[in-house]
């Protein structure tokens, strides 16, 4: 009898280290959602099967929503474990003590940062690993390219107005281009308007600092004043979103938007029947530089205040690893964060083929990446911008109020 009781005690005991031993890290981030279905799960469980006693809860949702649930959650102390990062939220969250530094977790596991193809430091720390990153082109569709009879994508800017006028006919409720400049998520400012300055080797920057002024920002600004004041812009782009604009080029609304690499799946995912392609940016007229491509990384870091930061890095150095790397950024179709990665999107897609076509003849800019409070200069600088094209002030007033403010931050 004795021996029996002690048999059941050391199994109930063994099962309750067991129990003890399994740490669950939750994984906040936007990417499952623009992945085929069920594939960054799957990635996940072949983590879990190779790190037995560590699950991986995976908190999905749209890039919109995840930012404020990650804006929440540092606020709050309650930031998930493992967290997806836009590189212009690091220098926020860094200040904030939200994210941790991530050069004592790369020295304990005698992780080879030459590996990563970039890290994004604050003071000389390590902050975030862009695991992905994706070129935005120009999405465009081609039945109503078609319908307008437009033979070829635009070049530059003149042929993008040109064909904008084309496609725009409101009484379908269908215009050339769209424009999210939503102030809660500001990010438009820097896919959809900075794009045109970098496009033409321009930049809003000069020595570090703030230089909205220049004749490059001015020239973007008046030629997108221009087409809204034209009505080629569809309506409500004050409180548009970027997942707003998809929607509408989903349903056959927009000729030409602005996107990433990431959305093409998702949306051949949403409307199989919609024929679309991707296109080099519009630069200037007679611009004979190479391009500046707006780009964006799925980027990863650590929340200070995960109790499991051990575990945490494990999956971070998972996903950055040159196998487990070349499988996401291939089923993504994007550019990798190991330099050893080697995606097969670029044979195995045309579209994405063509999407690497323009990224080899560019360069990558995205000026916005670790400045500071990068997301509310954003803001600032949409606020001008909708003042600008409520006819309210001048692209040169636009430019120079958004400079003081940016000043003042810098």
């Amino acid at each position: 009898m004795k021996k029996a009781v002690l048999l059941v005690l050391s199994c109930m005991l063994i099962a309750s280290f067991a129990w003890a031993e399994d740490v669950t890290i939750e994984f906040i981030q936007w990417w499952a959602p623009e992945l085929p279905e069920g594939s960054f799960r799957a990635i996940m469980d072949e983590f879990e099967a190779q790190n037995p006693g560590i699950k991986v809860e995976l908190i999905s949702g749209p890039y919109s929503n995840t930012r404020d649930q990650i804006v929440a959650g540092a606020a709050t102390g309650t930031l998930s474990d493992v967290v997806g990062l836009d590189g212009a939220w690091v220098n926020d969250l860094a200040k904030q003590g939200a994210i941790a530094a991530l050069d004592d977790l790369m020295a304990s596991t005698n992780f080879d940062a030459s590996q990563v193809a970039a890290i994004i430091k604050l003071d000389g720390k390590s902050y975030m690993f862009p695991v992905a990153s994706f070129v935005y082109p120009i999405f465009i569709n081609l039945d109503l390219l078609k319908a307008a009879g437009i033979e070829n994508p635009p070049a530059n800017r003149t042929e993008f107005v040109e064909a904008a006028r084309k496609l725009t006919d409101p009484a379908k409720n269908q215009y050339g281009w769209v424009l999210p400049l939503s102030l809660q998520t500001p990010n438009g400012v820097q896919n959809d308007v900075m794009s045109w300055v970098w496009a033409s080797g321009g930049s809003m920057l000069k020595d570090g600092k703030p230089d909205l002024t220049n004749e490059n920002v001015i020239s973007a600004l008046k030629f997108i004043e221009s087409m809204y004041k034209e009505g080629l812009i569809s309506p409500g782009s004050f409180a548009k979103q970027e997942q707003d604009k998809v929607e509408e080029f989903v349903n056959g609304r927009i000729g030409m938007m602005v996107d990433t690499l990431a959305h093409i799946n998702m949306i051949r995912d949403r409307n199989p029947d919609l024929k679309f392609t991707i296109s080099d940016f519009p630069a200037v007229d007679g611009y004979t530089g190479r391009k500046g491509l707006p780009y964006a990384a799925w980027g990863i870091g650590i929340s200070e205040n995960s109790e499991h930061k051990a575990e945490a890095w494990k999956l971070v150095s998972y996903l950055m690893s040159a196998e487990v790397n070349s499988k996401l950024v291939s089923i993504a179709n994007a550019f990798p964060g190991n330099i050893h990665a080697k995606p097969d999107f670029v044979v195995a897609d045309e579209l994405f083929g063509k999407g690497f076509e323009i990224f080899q003849a560019g360069y990558l800019a995205n000026e916005f990446v670790g400045l500071p409070v990068a997301e509310e200069l954003m803001r600032m600088f949409d606020e001008e911008i909708q003042k600008m094209l409520e006819g309210q002030q001048t692209a040169e007033e636009a430019a120079a109020k958004a400079q003081a403010k940016w000043e003042a931050e810098f």
